[in-house]
């Protein structure tokens, strides 16, 4: 077994390679995770072994548990590749049903002369036997009640009015934006050694929808630490595992400033 590189109350950090961590942790509550996928930034040279990494992430989530899987596609000779819809495929033919697809709108950052600029990820969201917990996070709502005029065609040829919840408070579709990049996803200017930052905000929202306090969430690409910072924050336990020292460090870093609530 691999011994912590990093430990305080709650929080455990593993530096080495996240297939072997994994055959020795316990059942988590949640994973959560932006894998390095499609060559879209340098990872200092690692291998992403998808289908092991994809096969162990089965075994330690619990049966209630809920994957999030943050993820985007490479455009290769003028095509995308797909991967995300493949890696997708690859966790339901394991026995994960597809629980959601939800989107992580950003702002564009590489103008493209021949298509539309990219300004979104997926978001998987993958159970094996649907989510224990839901807490859903809500906005204000300044809407009627009644969409006038708007109406849904049913499958037996009926219509329905669509109506919307009262003004005050409704719970949040399944896109979600965040403005990410430089002094956006974090505040600590040093994290930004790292190539991809995971938004904090993103991170947070995750895990107060699908966890209570104290759960386990573990983050097998633990990059600059996003989701044990969350995890600190939140009152949630983490397991985070990252291959390179270099990104531990910055975690470790991370986890060192103060707890906002």
């Amino acid at each position: 077994m691999i011994k912590p590189y990093y430990e305080e109350k709650n929080i455990t950090i593993y530096c080495g390679d996240c297939l072997e961590v994994m055959k020795n942790i316990e059942p988590v509550d949640m994973i959560l995770t932006s894998p390095p996928y499609d060559d879209l930034r340098s990872y200092q040279g690692f291998k992403f072994d998808f289908k092991n990494i994809a096969n162990e992430i089965f075994k330690v989530l619990k049966n209630d548990g809920i994957l999030i899987w943050v993820t985007g596609d490479q455009t290769v000779d003028g095509s995308e590749t797909a991967t995300s819809f493949k890696q997708a495929i690859y966790f339901k033919d394991l026995g994960f049903k597809l629980h959601d697809t939800m989107i992580y709108l950003k702002d564009p950052r590489y103008p493209d002369s021949v298509r539309y600029s990219q300004a979104f990820e997926y978001m998987f969201v993958f159970t094996k036997t649907g989510p224990k917990t839901f807490n859903p996070i809500q906005k204000k709502n300044n809407s009627s009640y009644l969409v006038k005029g708007c109406y849904n065609r049913n499958k037996n040829g009926t219509i329905t009015k669509v109506y919307r919840p009262s003004r005050g408070e409704a719970n949040m579709v399944n896109y979600w934006y965040y403005s990410a990049g430089y002094m956006k996803s974090a505040k600590d200017k040093y994290i930004f050694e790292h190539p991809a930052i995971f938004p904090e905000s993103l991170a947070m929202d995750h895990i107060i929808s699908w966890t209570n306090e104290n759960d386990i969430v573990l983050d097998p690409f633990l990059g600059s630490g996003a989701t044990a910072r969350a995890c600190k924050d939140l009152g949630r336990k983490c397991i985070g595992i990252e291959i390179s020292k270099e990104y531990c460090d910055i975690a470790v870093k991370r986890l060192a400033q103060e707890v906002l609530f």
